[in-house]
């Protein structure tokens, strides 16, 4: 009997050559991105993006192209391309099981909603946090990309239509959603509950990676909130859906959230960090600390054969 090639990687090896695959994906994808942008717009529109210039007619395309070819698909691809041709264990890797109670994704649903009052909170301590005097360039060049990036977001989220709308939502929400927990919490988590053989440990370095993954300091805390909760979704029902479905229901929420205002059917803005109070911050944590335990019980139930 053979044994799985898996074995014979060491899991800090994996987390290597996942790393490896990732940032050579990632260039090649971005440099396909740059060079059909370059084919339907000029150079110029490279240059103009590269200098936030976004004024020119065609940036929002352009601005998709590149995140779609430099992000998105190389994403996807590596998750599939690991779990397939490198451990040779997409079962495992991937966890694309759905043979779980589908319970879990009302409680997924609610733990989503419940949990914006405690995402707020995170974000108001986050934005307020300063650096010490001798890191105050840090802090400033922080605080500059994140407003370079939040220019990129606007554009890409400018949305004149419901068709518009309904296209950020499954662009944003649902292939975002697959393609990110694929990686993280399907590879990296794996790899790292292997290494450091605690589900625990595995849950909040991969949370600590997903977040810093994204290049947002001043979004860090929320956004590590929001990896250790898709990351228990995922390791105690040893499925990568209800995480899918809690990633798609924070991102899907947002760019609705977005639309609305932009059409000024609602007066609450998205970027607001003070729409809650304290008592409700309260509520959220107590009532989200109890939905997790929900989860975690009903999914230890035994499984149904499929």
């Amino acid at each position: 009997m053979t044994s799985h090639p898996a074995k014979h990687l060491s899991p800090s090896l994996q987390f290597l050559i996942l790393v490896a695959i990732t940032i050579g994906v990632l260039l090649v994808g971005n440099l396909i991105g740059a060079g059909l942008v370059m084919a339907f717009y000029g150079l110029d529109m490279v240059l103009n993006i590269a200098q936030l210039n976004l004024a020119a007619p065609g940036t929002a395309n352009a601005l998709w192209i590149l995140q779609i070819l430099g992000t998105t698909l190389p994403l996807l691809f590596v998750p599939l391309v690991f779990a397939r041709f490198v451990v040779k264990q997409p079962q495992e890797y991937l966890k694309p099981s759905s043979n779980i109670p589908w319970t879990l994704f009302a409680i997924v649903f609610c733990v989503m909603m419940i949990s914006s009052p405690l995402i707020e909170l995170l974000s108001r301590i986050n934005q307020h946090m300063v650096f010490p005097e001798y890191l105050s360039g840090v802090q400033k060049w922080m605080r500059d990309s994140e407003d370079k990036a939040e220019k990129l977001i606007t554009l890409l989220l400018k949305m004149d239509t419901v068709f518009g709308a309904i296209a950020n939502v499954i662009a944003v929400g649902l292939f975002t959603a697959i393609v990110e927990e694929l990686m993280f919490r399907g590879c990296v988590q794996t790899i790292f509950v292997k290494w450091t053989g605690n589900v625990h440990a595995a849950v909040w370095i991969t949370g600590i990676l997903f977040s810093a993954f994204h290049m947002e300091f001043f979004g860090f805390l929320p956004r590590l909130f929001l990896g250790v909760l898709f990351g228990y979704f995922t390791a105690w029902s040893g499925s990568i859906w209800p995480a899918i479905w809690a990633h798609f229901i924070n991102n899907g929420s947002a760019v609705i959230a977005v639309y609305l205002y932009q059409h000024k059917l609602v007066k609450i803005d998205p970027n607001s960090t003070q729409i809650f109070k304290y008592p409700a911050y309260v509520f959220s944590f107590i009532i989200v600390l109890f939905l997790l335990f929900l989860y975690n019980n009903v999914a230890k139930k035994p499984k149904t054969a499929p």
